[in-house]
């Protein structure tokens, strides 16, 4: 098989991810709804996690049971800054976007002296959150999560992509192919990852964003594709895989304090059940055919 085919099949594994995203576009979804897509959400990004790192360690595992100890030494903090670029990368770039956003108005009584840095006494303050009620994820909270998820999923790919290709310059056609496919079927399930927060939100997303989400998550399949066939290197591998778990970590985290402002206890734990068989099922595929 020629290498332009290889490159367009790793182009429809990666973008079978747009086969999840038109669940952003639900209209108002019931509260409980919200919350079994969010746990849902998390349940498949928990199953990546435990993916990755499993296929991260795969290579310092065998140097170690070669007994090959500098390799080893070197993969693992190729791993280990991997994981905290992703993680704690994410961190610090939302404290510094919290930081450049405009703080509300401060109100102040007509006759006082306004503080530093606050707005003027005739401009209204900005309602505060109702005392009691369930806080929500905001429109803008939910875009820029799933915008994370994506960043997040799409780094993973480019590793998968990474193997098709490797498989397909190593001359194992067959191999490359089940990727394909394995990869495809589950990159589905990431689709459905990547919206759930904003349908959690209620936020419809538009259709241009979520061609954009679907770029940056499924693009990257074919990215690693192109350069799996022309470039082989675990340590490269390694870096990517780690760096994608500490961003897929990172959103676990936010994805689960969001269910539990839900207080949908019950459903949260349905849907992280749900997420995980799901991640499970899909990957049973390559796991059956050997690969």
């Amino acid at each position: 098989m020629s290498a332009s085919k290889i490159a367009l099949l790793g182009a429809i594994a990666g973008f079978t991810i747009f086969l999840g995203l038109p669940i952003g576009r639900l209209r108002n979804p019931a509260p409980r709804v919200r919350a079994l897509l969010n746990a849902t959400a998390a349940g498949i990004l928990l199953f990546l996690l435990w993916d990755v790192l499993a296929h991260a360690w795969e290579p310092l595992d065998a140097a170690l049971g070669d007994h090959h100890y500098g390799t080893a030494v070197v993969d693992g903090l190729a791993m280990g800054a991997g994981l905290a670029v992703g993680l704690l990368g994410l961190v610090y770039f939302e404290r510094w976007m919290v930081t450049r956003r405009p703080q509300p108005p401060v109100l102040v009584p007509v006759g006082a002296a306004a503080p530093s840095g606050a707005g003027s006494a005739a401009t209204p303050a900005a309602p505060a959150a109702p005392l009691g009620g369930p806080p929500t994820l905001t429109a803008s909270a939910a875009r820029q999560l799933a915008l994370l998820i994506a960043i997040g999923i799409g780094l993973h790919n480019f590793a998968e992509g990474l193997a098709i290709g490797n498989s397909a310059a190593q001359g194992d056609i067959a191999l490359a192919v089940l990727l394909i496919i394995g990869f495809g079927l589950h990159n589905a399930t990431e689709g459905f990852g990547i919206v759930a927060p904003m349908a959690a939100a209620g936020t419809r997303p538009s259709w241009g964003y979520l061609g954009l989400l679907g770029l940056i998550g499924g693009g990257p399949t074919l990215l690693g594709t192109l350069v799996g066939q022309r470039f082989t290197n675990d340590l490269v591998s390694i870096a990517f895989l780690a760096l994608a778990a500490g961003s897929i970590l990172y959103v676990v985290i936010e994805l689960l304090a969001v269910g539990r402002k839900m207080a949908a206890k019950d459903i949260m734990t349905w849907g992280l059940l749900a997420g995980l068989l799901l991640g499970f099922a899909t990957d049973a595929i390559v796991t059956a055919g050997g690969a």
